[in-house]
């Protein structure tokens, strides 16, 4: 008795397993198209998004050019968007507008495929290739559809991915500074300025600027010692027009001291 309720029991748990697995499996393998359309759409309203993908990506082909192609296209598309598969999501938003140029949900997939490149956005100290890419969509999104109600949303993201754009050229030229790199340094935070010129940190970035030119004519040689000075009175100048009620403003003057006490040696 105990052998044949063992046997029995396996049995169930067997015809269990395989039911479990018929609901997708029996699906995906029926070749059926029309059936596999009805199960991947029940499987995307259910977030069921993997298996909702796998299905869709079966039958692509056959309804390309037809009626359900649109829609089911747009599912397929939010499959990798919903599993935050970002750059697959980024690329078939995308090949959404230009498949379906005359869609109703074409600009709300321009949309989508620019916010996707702002969700692969890293931390400011990686590598910011993607935010560079996100900003270009996003604004070629607002060139596109300038009357879009997205487009405050557009500009805040931007505003958002600049700044940690600017935090990252910042925090460059900062630590070349820190490493007693002056020239490249200089470089740097200059660059910053240019790049940034609205910067909250433009005051603290000239007076590094000041510090790194002065700095790099004191370890000068002799032959292009006076030159540097030179240099290094010009921006100290420019941080005193720019900012004449800094803090800083005392030290900067006394540099501006220092330099010309050091060019008499050349006069």
């Amino acid at each position: 008795m105990k052998i044949r309720s063992l046997v029995y029991f396996t049995a169930l748990l067997l015809m269990g397993t395989t039911s479990c697995k018929s609901v997708y499996e029996q699906v995906r393998t029926s070749n059926d198209p029309v059936k596999i359309l009805a199960a991947a759409d029940q499987f995307f309203a259910d977030e069921e998004y993997y298996k909702a993908q796998s299905l869709y990506e079966q039958i692509v082909p056959y309804y390309r050019g037809k009626e359900e192609a649109e829609q089911m296209f747009y599912n397929y598309t939010y499959t990798y968007y919903n599993q935050k598969e970002y750059l697959l999501a980024a690329y078939y938003f995308d090949t959404f507008t230009k498949t379906f140029y005359n869609s109703d949900k074409k600009e709300e997939m321009a949309f989508m495929s620019a916010y996707s490149n702002y969700k692969m956005s890293p931390n400011y100290q990686l590598d910011q290739t993607p935010s560079v890419e996100a900003i270009e969509g996003l604004q070629t999104f607002i060139n596109t559809y300038p009357g879009s109600p997205r487009v405050d949303e557009c500009n805040e993201l931007m505003d958002e991915l600049r700044a940690k754009l600017e935090r990252k050229s910042y925090e460059q030229g900062k630590l070349y500074y820190d490493l007693k790199n002056y020239q490249s340094a200089m470089s740097s935070l200059e660059n910053t300025l240019k790049d940034f010129p609205e910067t909250a940190r433009a005051e603290e970035l000239r007076y590094l600027i000041v510090k790194s030119s002065e700095e790099l004519s004191k370890n000068s040689i002799y032959e292009k010692m006076q030159l540097r000075l030179e240099k290094t009175i010009e921006l100290c100048n420019t941080f005193l027009k720019k900012h004449g009620r800094s803090n800083k403003r005392r030290e900067v003057k006394s540099i501006i001291d220092y330099c010309n006490n050091e060019l008499k040696r050349f006069s």
